[in-house]
């Protein structure tokens, strides 16, 4: 009779990480090795002797104290655990964000223990010794980032999964057959994880909306909104209350107010816009200075706080830009028309009225409630025309009027003289040290359908930059005025470049041989805009403005003033656009607040708002930023036959990413794709090297590509290799 081998049972390596979290849940409550054993669902002899010794071990290195023989507890103030977030990647692993650490902590995938992308987390910190990668496990999920998640479902008989196309989402969420609502297989459905049973490798969910069927317009622009949290309409009593608000203009009310009707007003807008947040009005005054008026819709005449209306505003935060809709943080009634500065109407307004010279000096100034009459409508085009051609006749070709018409002479001298005081205020402001990024803005031209029939790109001109300065002089004065004064106010601010950051710039932008002084704060504000400069129409310039933007700190709201790098203002706030933006509505009641006498506010409740609309304007970025994405890959598919002369713009070890030149569209084009070698990744040159031609493929060269894939769910596309451009 052969003698039963018995398998030696594999020691456990990690026990002492799993104690040490089996502990500092229970933080209060001492454990022996057996009730540990118990958690860790161990009963063998050698794994309860490994659990012995480990947390001997444990004692020594002093992480836990042994309160009496044999049981345990969790030191209470140790230097290894750490709160923080978590920074999901594509290959399922993560990096821990604590302020306490100089470099990100690496999390193992089998160290998660259920975090998510973005998640607060306790991590327990290890591998902390001088020249060695930190590395940690999570210890416990503080506080979900997010619960629910859009997905495409996959019906089993009793049960279904929801699978995400967020390469950050690493698990798929486990839908039991009654929690399924009315979805189909394969729809594209909102689930909310509603629980993580502890021997479940899946979260525990259910359907909370069917969006439609994957690759239909409509779905996939719901699915951008539902993926960050936004909503798509307005609940129904928010809109009967705003249809119920009183909108006509009281004699009442103007009595209270600046008269300005009789002072020549005009907007400036986009030529589809339907929301006017902002006026000029324009006077010369009998000592050769001009009395400017930036005025701006006064929302908080309107939204009163503590209404329903006001909180769905601020849940909101701001307005939402996709390529094919705007999802508005104000009701219709009031974003396009109540508020809305239309022309030949009179309105409501919160004022900046400044008197300035001839050199663009403000020699006076004042704040207040005003009403106005605004005289003319103008797109940017139309304004355009007149600083170029100093012309009074509009042609049809750029009227919105949709024929040709006369603008009065006054308009013209009026808008003239603004854009030379407006080029004064630019120059003085890149002279102390403001940068200019005027980035390529990709737009559509949609049918009615809303596809895509076309490309364009938006470019700022003289007249955008008249509007600019001037809504920038408003916003800084408002600021200034507040902040001198020592009181609590909602500041837009924006800190100085991350140096790392600038660091990895200047070696990408090396090999395009240029090159940028961030010796000081000033060195580095003139060498970007000399490099804004340089790069100007040429074939990398969308890649280097797009690298010099991420170097940049990101701009919040707070009422902690730092200043505004960016702008190079020591004062700087969001005042020219409530209809879109909450803390402009914060502003001008802070202001009127101020104006009237009022006392400092508590600064706490007012950072929280801050925060608030911080992240929401994130969130507001990035659905737009996907809702490109999307549109940029939907024209593509219309598009599979033709060829592309691309600029590579990115290089990683599975590929390069292409950028059309024509249509700013990018793609990758995996590394297996490329058939004339057989090309490896070089980090130091930051290229694809073939290894017998030694043939270099490395950001900035110009290649020709066709389109491969066209995924409009995961919104990318996948590129062809056709040959080098001569």
């Amino acid at each position: 009779m052969s003698k039963k081998i018995r398998k030696p049972i594999k020691k456990e390596k990690d026990f002492s990480s799993k104690i040490v979290k089996i502990l500092s849940q229970s933080a209060n409550k001492p454990f022996n090795y057996k009730q540990i054993a118990a958690k860790l669902e161990l009963d063998d002899t050698n794994s309860r002797n490994q659990i012995i010794k480990d947390l001997k071990i444990l004692a020594a290195q002093k992480k836990i104290i042994e309160t009496e023989p044999g049981k345990y507890l969790i030191k209470a103030i140790s230097q290894d655990y750490y709160e923080g977030t978590i920074d999901m990647t594509s290959r399922k692993t993560a990096y821990f964000i604590c302020d306490e650490f100089a470099e990100d902590v690496f999390i193992p995938t089998n160290n998660l223990n259920r975090a998510l992308d973005k998640d607060k987390v306790k991590v327990y910190v290890y591998n902390r010794r001088k020249g060695k990668r930190p590395e940690g496990e999570v210890i416990e999920v503080l506080e979900r980032d997010k619960t629910e998640f859009v997905g495409v479902i996959d019906i089993q008989a009793n049960f279904a999964f929801v699978s995400t196309a967020n390469p950050k989402m690493y698990t798929d969420i486990f839908i039991p057959k009654d929690k399924m609502g009315e979805a189909e297989n394969g729809d594209v459905v909102l689930v909310k994880i509603e629980d993580w049973p502890k021997r479940a490798d899946s979260p525990f969910g259910s359907v909370i909306r069917v969006l439609g069927k994957p690759g239909e317009h409509n779905t996939e622009i719901h699915a951008i909104l539902a993926e960050y949290g936004l909503p798509a309409d307005f609940p129904v009593e928010v809109e009967v209350f705003a249809q119920k608000l009183d909108t006509s203009i009281q004699d009442s009310e103007i009595a209270k107010r600046r008269d300005m009707r009789d002072t020549l007003t005009f907007t400036i807008d986009p030529k589809d816009a339907k929301d006017f947040d902002d006026a000029l009005s324009f006077k010369k005054l009998e000592n050769g200075n001009f009395e400017i008026g930036i005025h701006i819709a006064d929302v908080s005449y309107y939204l009163e706080e503590g209404t329903i209306l006001d909180d769905e505003a601020y849940q909101r935060a701001t307005s939402v830009y996709l390529v094919d809709r705007v999802v508005p943080m104000l009701p219709e009634v009031l974003s396009n028309f109540a508020c809305s500065l239309r022309p030949n109407e009179e309105k409501y307004t919160f004022s900046a009225v400044f008197e300035i010279s001839p050199t663009s000096q403000v020699i006076n100034q004042w704040f207040g409630r005003t009403v106005i009459y605004s005289d003319q409508r103008f797109a940017y085009e139309e304004a355009q025309y007149i600083i170029e051609t100093k012309d009074n006749t509009i042609p049809v070709d750029i009227s919105i009027t949709g024929e040709s018409y006369v603008v009065s002479d006054e308009i013209v001298e009026a808008t003239l003289k603004l854009d030379e005081l407006a080029k004064i205020l630019r120059k003085k402001r890149m002279q102390n040290g403001a940068i200019s990024f005027d980035k390529v803005e990709v737009k559509f031209n949609l049918d009615a359908e809303g596809e895509p029939e076309g490309v364009y790109f938006k470019i700022s001109k003289d007249a955008n930059h008249l509007i600019e300065e001037f809504m920038l002089l408003a916003n800084r004065k408002v600021a200034e005025y507040i902040g001198k004064q020592k009181k609590t106010f909602v500041y837009r601010i924006h800190d100085e470049p991350n140096e790392d950051k600038l660091i990895a710039m200047a070696t990408v932008i090396a090999k395009f041989g240029y090159k940028i002084d961030f010796r000081n704060k000033g060195d580095i504000s003139k060498s970007l805009n000399a490099l804004m400069e340089e790069v100007n129409g040429k074939k990398e310039q969308n890649l280097i403005d797009t690298l010099a933007i991420r170097s940049m700190s990101k701009a919040k709201y707070s009422t902690d003033n730092i200043g505004h790098y960016g702008l190079a203002f020591d004062y700087y706030s969001h005042f020219t656009s409530p209809i879109r933006r909450y803390p402009d509505v914060m502003v001008h009641r802070l202001l009127q607040y101020y104006l009237d006498g009022g006392a400092s506010v508590d600064e706490e409740t007012y950072e929280t708002k801050c925060l608030h609309c911080s992240n929401m304007e994130s969130l507001a970025t990035n659905a737009e930023r996907d809702s490109i994405k999307y549109m940029q890959v939907k024209y593509m598919q219309d598009h599979q036959d033709e060829e592309f002369l691309g600029v590579i713009s990115g290089v990683t070890e599975w590929g390069i990413y292409v950028e059309i030149v024509s249509n700013k569209c990018e793609g990758m084009v995996r590394i297996r794709e490329i058939k004339d070698d057989y090309y490896t990744f070089d980090e130091k040159q930051y290229a694809l090297v073939g290894a017998t031609s030694n043939s270099i493929l490395q950001l900035g060269d110009e290649i020709y590509v066709k389109v491969k894939n066209a995924d409009l769910v995961k919104k990318q596309l996948d590129f062809h290799f056709l040959r080098r451009a001569e």
